[in-house]
């Protein structure tokens, strides 16, 4: 499988992936003239609810490096029917005053950091925005995976969500967990767009998976925001369903997230 790699580019593909979703139904079209061949709208249908021509739709469409004014990203933003997040995706995509170049990733912590992790009583970790694992304490190894007995590159939560069979095989919401997870880390990877290793890391878990393959096709995009997962506990006994709170850091490491899986009373 290809991976995009140029902001036009990603913005065709995430312009093909939202028309595809929409129905003509959902777009008000009640009347179609010929067979349809397309899964959801066509590419002249998008450019008369979005007031443009198809041929520069389709330009846009193709990944061409074509100038667009900020009312045509909104005007095709709300003929596509994008929820917030998409809007603010597509708007980041189409930005020409974004230079493509974000700042190094974070890979080290405050060791402070790691003592408070310890304090608390619930499964937690500190990530970053390639979901490295870079601390954890003891109840997420127990609940989660074994962190320091992986190789210190293997330990990423999205490559565990596909790869560990175990991890998949206990948490049983995994599909509904997993694709969260692949739509938060898109919104990642087109921001990191100069960045080898998040072209690497999809490359990799395409061929791995085909489960990964289906959903980074889709171009779902979200922000990272609370979400539950529900785990059977290592001894069988019982799953318990966690609300996952996504703390971000000081605001000299942005890209940090403290990740504190609080269980549900039932």
């Amino acid at each position: 499988m290809s991976v995009e790699s140029s902001k036009a580019k990603l913005l065709g593909a995430f312009l093909k992936s939202r028309r595809d979703r929409l129905q003509p139904e959902q777009a008000g079209i009640h009347q179609s003239y010929g067979k349809r061949r397309a899964i959801g709208l066509r590419r002249e249908e998008v450019a008369t609810l979005a007031g443009v021509s198809a041929t520069y739709y389709t330009w846009l469409e193709q990944g061409r490096e074509v100038t667009a004014s900020k009312v045509v990203i909104e005007s095709l933003a709300k003929a596509l029917q994008l929820t917030a997040d998409e809007r603010n995706h597509f708007l980041k995509l189409w930005d020409p005053n974004d230079t493509g170049t974000a700042p190094p990733i974070s890979t080290t912590l405050n060791p402070q950091w790691r003592n408070i992790i310890d304090q608390l009583s619930y499964p937690s970790f500190i990530s970053n925005e390639k979901a490295d694992v870079l601390a954890w304490n003891r109840g997420a190894a127990e609940l989660l995976a074994d962190f320091s007995a992986l190789p210190e590159g293997e330990r990423n939560m999205l490559r565990l969500l596909f790869t560990s069979s175990e991890l998949r095989r206990r948490m049983l919401n995994w599909e509904e967990f997993a694709s969260h997870s692949v739509a938060v880390f898109r919104t990642y990877f087109d921001k990191y767009i100069e960045d080898p290793w998040f072209k690497e890391i999809v490359e990799q878990l395409c061929e791995e998976s085909a489960d990964f393959t289906s959903m980074w096709r889709r171009h779902d995009v979200q922000l990272k925001k609370v979400s539950r997962v529900t785990i059977q506990q290592s001894d069988a006994s019982k799953a318990i369903t966690y609300e996952i709170q996504s703390l971000a850091s000081a605001a000299d490491y942005p890209d940090l997230h403290f990740c504190i899986y609080t269980p549900i009373q039932a």
